[in-house]
């Protein structure tokens, strides 16, 4: 089952969406669902040439996808630009096809832009960061083009599985950097 995004908004809710790739979904997926103004965040696939990817696919490194999240979220509470802020804290923009042990082109820094003010918006935000790392960052800045969800286990996996290896390991202190530094951005829950 695949999702065509269009006009930057989720066709359910009329909100705007942003997709963001930065190495395993279940990293981003945790941080983001515990922002205010975010509305649904959902685990997936973009950017490859299979017509149906699964997740042995895209790990397989041959499909061309990256794992992404998709972020339907609220413009009155959180922009664009501030889910852009997190998306740099959160991973390692200078990383090629990789972030940490994880290894592949399915892994790679990528923002998709889904209309031009969110293009100009990603362009803006790299160029900001020119200089702020002793290498050069490497976020691939590309339209979006088909999302495709991936498998049910995938979605929300950090609240489901905190003691997992991964999780404790990887996923635990990027949470807790991420709510240290965006303390003003948490949702009141969280």
């Amino acid at each position: 089952m695949s999702d065509k995004l269009t006009d930057g908004v989720a066709a359910h809710s009329g909100l705007p969406v942003a997709v963001l790739s930065g190495g395993c979904f279940w990293c981003l997926d945790a941080v983001y669902r515990e922002l205010r103004g975010v509305r649904e965040v959902t685990c997936g696939y973009m950017g490859g040439h299979l017509p149906a990817p699964d997740y042995e696919a895209v790990c397989s490194g041959t499909s061309g996808h990256a794992e992404v999240v998709r972020i339907v979220f609220d413009p009155v509470q959180i922009s664009f630009r501030d889910l852009l802020e997190v998306f740099f804290v959160i991973h390692d923009p200078t990383q090629l096809n990789r972030q940490g042990n994880d290894v592949g082109t399915q892994y790679r820094s990528a923002i998709f832009w889904l209309d031009e003010a969110q293009r100009n918006e990603a362009a803006q935000a790299l160029t900001g960061l020119a200089g702020a790392f002793a290498v050069p960052v490497v976020t691939e800045l590309s339209p979006a083009t088909l999302f495709h969800p991936a498998e049910d286990y995938h979605q929300d996996y950090y609240r489901q599985h905190p003691g997992q290896g991964y999780c404790a390991y990887v996923v635990a202190p990027k949470l807790a950097k991420f709510r240290t530094k965006f303390v003003s951005l948490l949702k009141q829950d969280a």
